[in-house]
């Protein structure tokens, strides 16, 4: 179990303007990750060390995005301005947390602008909505050198995840201590009666840090 990524709901103003805007305050641009034909989303990703990466995704004008959970969390949150939409936790077994959680896992896929396909299985949406602190979990069906995270720039990469929440609420979803995903990044828990979620995240970038 690890931190796979961290999502972005793009604001208004669309996914290529919200990229563009978080990118230069990074430094470095996003690239073009492809529509999510069962979701209706679509995303850029920016890839970091450490095997995560940060994904600005976008609700698409498609039947699916009002029957996906995906689909209806993305546009619930860019209907409030857009901004910080959850963690996603990477598992080797995503059956264990169907077993837990007691139901199916769903497939998700998406196409590289090259055509190349990216398949993997997503549970825990519905949880992420009804209470933001929590992640959502993956188990990607595409080779490691495949992952969003591949050929990143070293020099970037998370340094700080600040959460509004109860890490004891987020271990209880999880099945283990929330350290576990959680153990080469720095997490400040924050506002334990506040509205709950993802509040900022801190990124180490070749000009300093930079808090989004």
């Amino acid at each position: 179990m690890r931190l796979d990524h961290l999502s972005f709901a793009a604001g208004p103003d669309g996914l290529a303007s919200t990229a563009q805007r978080i990118g230069g305050l990074l430094g470095k641009d996003f690239v073009d990750g492809g529509v999510h034909p069962r979701f209706g989303t679509r995303n850029m990703i920016l890839p970091l060390a450490g095997n995560t990466y940060l994904e600005i995704v976008e609700v698409l004008d498609h039947p699916a995005s009002d029957k996906a959970p995906f689909g209806q969390a993305v546009r619930a949150r860019s209907a409030l301005g857009g901004g910080w939409l959850g963690w996603v936790v990477a598992v080797d077994d995503i059956t264990v947390v169907e077993q837990r959680l007691g139901r199916e896992a769903v497939i998700g896929s998406r196409h590289r602008p090259d055509g190349t396909e990216l398949r993997w299985k997503q549970i825990g949406v519905h949880g992420l909505i009804a209470d933001p602190q929590l992640p959502f979990f993956i188990q990607w069906d595409t080779p490691a050198e495949l992952h969003p995270s591949a050929e990143a720039d070293p020099s970037f990469s998370l340094a700080c995840l600040e959460i509004a929440g109860d890490p004891h609420r987020v271990s209880e979803w999880l099945g283990e201590t929330v350290e576990a995903p959680l153990e080469d990044v720095k997490v400040d828990w924050a506002a334990p009666n506040g509205t709950p979620g993802i509040v900022a995240a801190q990124f180490q970038t070749p000009s300093g840090l930079v808090r989004l």
